[in-house]
């Protein structure tokens, strides 16, 4: 096949019109199929390299040099042997190496990338909504100081880390493949549930959490396809490495067979909403305490690890990310050899360090000492209430797995994604129906309060669809409609003192530069002209100073979509291109300016027919009331010679709905309904104003 072909194919499949954006098109499935895939490798090969890492940190740093190897989950491989921390070789060592492993993260994060700062997944989601890329250092920086970080002991969890490799991956693609503003966030969101996904061996939990963590009370419908189809390949790629084992594991036969036992459950629902706003605010408390630090940012995480280490030295279970420890206590004999004082205290120990691990500066995930802490709450619960209260499970492993559903669940603002990722994680959904009653009950008691701050209500309030929601109208107006036609254009060879002459002449702030054939080369505007001395452009030429990568629209976009596109790159007009060359030898066929999307806005508000989008992709209802000398008026509909792509759906007459015929004679006064195509809506207006203009005023239906 020739290249050249197989370029101009793939350009234009990703570059797919607006009016075509939906997984019902076989080619916008198949683009985001394709891109999918690639974050969903790339999610895969950086959560065996992001795992890999922690383990070699984790042995070196604890074990080589401390002694000291906290216990693994079952599915790690490596099993649940419990070590006694102070037969460690050199207990002592431990403040010493946390502080260590803190310093140096910070050193790294605040020198390559600050904002790889904290938790990656908040950073992740702050991206979503601002429409901001992420750096392509941040994946590579986030991967190594966050395996110090955990690997020296630091409370901290691995997904945040995980989610932003990724996610870094989806919008450094995006970037590549020049998407649009819309799916550069749909690909972000992607990187998000794939990273999740894959490390934590929950593809489908992990899928759903990509359209659920981004906001507080709502989902992005859109990024849940892409997701799927990322996280699963995510989750191969993973699995083949590391094993195909939940990570926790389960006795086979748990199972939720004692209704009264659903009482038991609404308390802990209760606690876990209670502990779970302790999180939260314990967390951001703490990180508010070291902003207010005058120390320099890098040397900060290295006391939070020092304070760490000083508290592993009386609690070692708070030290890592705790993942072996939630194992060891889902059995009732290995949760029995616990003093209780420790299961007492853990949870809230374990608020505290991963504060100070993380709210320092440090670099981790705060979604795995949320689970570890739900899961500790729920093994608390049971050790107080066995041989004490009737029906009790007869393992603490019910609680264990319902306390990390709802305490993470209703923190996050994610029930559904959470349940389904630890239901995955422990290979069991037969406790999905008590989860369900204190997921609510938790979610209820912690309102709007979150542990994500970058989440936003829902999408009306999110900058990805401000525009969308606040202007609905708009997205039923195509760019085709409300661009201008081309009345000044300059060619390469063109000197920059005749550009500035053109642009002075018809009052314009630039224009686009074609070659011979009308295809874009760039777009030059007046403050690139008065960047060049004044001497010198008599002499250069348009080439010289032209932007060569300008944003251009499609005259399919819809225009919140063209509005968004301009206003997030700052620009005020941009050329409009052929649809159909987007990306290879791009037409231009006009321009579109802000100020005429709100013209057209204003117009199409002020007139008497009312305008909302049709039931069928691609179409819009025009809905007008006949008056007097109108063409249509007193005229059967075989005779109206309707423009063709104009339909008539519904007359409605003295408040009664009739069905057109062609032998029905439009009477003034009817509101008669259209089903029209964007691009000749123009030509049914010109239709219905033919005889009187004056009578024909248009105004929006919401």
């Amino acid at each position: 096949m020739n290249p050249d072909i197989l370029i101009t194919f793939l350009r234009r499949l990703f570059h797919i019109r607006r009016t075509k954006r939906s997984f019902e098109s076989p080619r916008y499935l198949l683009k985001w199929l394709l891109i999918s895939t690639l974050i969903g490798l790339v999610a895969g090969v950086g959560a065996i390299a992001f795992y890999a890492a922690i383990h070699f940190s984790t042995d070196f740093f604890l074990g080589r040099l401390v002694g000291y190897l906290p216990p693994n989950p079952a599915g790690e491989g490596t099993g649940t042997v419990v070590m006694p921390f102070w037969s460690a070789v050199r207990p002592w060592l431990l403040p010493l190496i946390t502080g260590a492993g803190g310093l140096v993260a910070g050193i790294i994060v605040f020198n390559l990338a600050p904002e790889a700062e904290g938790h990656g997944t908040d950073a992740a989601i702050g991206a979503f909504h601002q429409g901001k890329s992420i750096r392509a250092r941040i994946p590579l920086v986030k991967l190594v100081a966050s395996a110090i970080t955990i690997g020296t002991g630091g409370s901290a969890g691995r997904e945040g880390p995980a989610a932003q490799i990724s996610a870094g991956f989806g919008s450094i693609l995006a970037n590549i493949l020049r998407l649009d503003v819309q799916d550069r966030r749909i690909a972000l969101a992607t990187g998000i549930g794939a990273g999740i996904g894959a490390i934590f061996r929950a593809p489908l939990g992990g899928a759903i959490l990509a359209a659920e963590i981004l906001y507080k009370n709502d989902l992005e419908v859109e990024a849940i396809i892409p997701a799927l189809i990322a996280s699963i390949v995510g989750y191969s790629v993973f699995g083949s490495w590391s094993g195909w084992n939940p990570i926790f594991a389960t006795n086979s036969n748990l199972a939720f067979t004692s209704p009264p036992q659903l009482l038991y459950y609404v308390v802990l629902g209760i606690l876990c909403g209670g502990v779970g706003l302790l999180y939260a605010r314990g967390f951001y408390g703490i990180t508010h305490l070291f902003h207010r630090l005058r120390l320099p940012n890098w040397l900060k995480p290295g006391i939070g690890g020092l304070l760490v280490g000083l508290i592993g030295l009386v609690l070692p279970q708070a030290l890592g990310m705790g993942y072996g420890w939630v194992q060891v206590s889902m059995g009732g004999p290995g949760l029995l050899g616990i003093p209780l004082w420790v299961i007492l205290l853990l949870p809230f120990v374990k608020i505290l360090t991963t504060g100070l691990s993380i709210g320092s500066g440090g670099s981790g995930g705060i979604f795995g000492p949320g689970m570890v802490i739900g899961g500790m709450l729920g093994a608390l619960v049971w050790r107080l209430c066995y041989h004490v209260l009737p029906g009790l499970p007869p393992t603490p492993a019910p609680f264990v797995i319902v306390g990390m559903m709802a305490l993470f669940g209703g923190i996050a603002h994610a029930p559904l994604a959470v349940m389904l990722m630890v239901a995955e994680m422990t290979g069991n959904l037969s406790m999905l129906a008590p989860a369900m009653i204190a997921v609510g009950i938790a979610s209820i008691l912690v309102g709007k309060a979150s542990i994500y701050t970058s989440q936003v209500d829902t999408r009306a309030d999110s900058p990805a669809h401000r525009l969308q929601m606040s202007f609905p109208l708009l997205s039923t107006l195509a760019v085709r409609q409300a661009m201008a036609a081309l009345t000044v254009q300059f060619t390469c060879e063109q000197t920059v003192a005749e550009a500035e002459q053109q642009l002075a002449k018809h009052i314009e702030s630039g224009a686009p530069v074609i070659d011979e054939r009308g295809n874009l080369q760039g777009v030059v505007t007046l403050a690139d002209i008065q960047r060049v001395p004044l001497a010198e452009r008599e002499e250069r030429q348009v080439k010289d100073v032209l932007h060569r990568d300008p944003v251009v629209i499609s005259p399919d976009d819809t225009l919140d979509e063209a509005l968004e596109a301009l206003t997030s790159q700052r620009v005020s007009w941009a050329p409009v291109v052929d649809a159909e060359a987007v990306g290879s030898g791009q037409h231009v066929i006009g321009t579109l300016s802000a100020a005429s999307i709100i013209r057209l806005y204003r117009q199409t508000l002020a007139k008497d027919s009312r305008r909302m989008r049709g039931l069928v992709e691609g179409t819009v209802m025009l809905e007008t009331t006949i008056k007097a000398g109108m063409r249509l008026a007193n005229v059967p509909l075989r005779e109206a010679q309707l423009p063709a792509e104009s339909l008539v759906v519904s007359i409605r007459r003295h408040d009664e709905l009739l069905f057109p015929r062609g032998s029905m004679v439009i009477l003034p006064g009817d509101v008669v309904t259209f089903l029209i195509n964007p691009r000749g809506e123009e030509r049914l207006q010109q239709y219905l104003a033919e005889s009187s203009p004056e009578n024909v005023e248009v105004a929006a239906l919401d």
